[in-house]
């Protein structure tokens, strides 16, 4: 006879596996938001380098404030990773 229980009806490595999957660790979340302050650096120093004859003064004050601002970020960041491994 089946079982309509839904706890059973799943086996517990696929309860597992999906649990693991949407409730990240800390670290991954703090991972990812490095990676995405780093790739943002990255663009504004790129555009500043390869398009900065061409940007008006609005645009590259505009990118100059984006990078010294995800910078910050990015050093709180690392911050705070250095502090939770100690």
């Amino acid at each position: 006879m089946l079982d309509n229980n839904p706890l059973t009806a799943i086996p517990n490595q696929l309860t597992n596996l999906s649990l693991d999957m949407w409730s990240p660790k800390r670290s991954v979340v703090i991972d990812m938001i490095m990676v995405q302050l780093i790739s943002l650096i990255v663009l504004m120093v790129a555009v500043l380098l390869f398009k900065g004859n061409s940007l008006n003064t609005n645009e590259a004050t505009f990118f100059i404030f984006g990078l010294f601002t995800s910078l910050v970020f990015l050093s709180a960041v690392y911050g705070r990773i250095t502090q939770m491994q100690n």
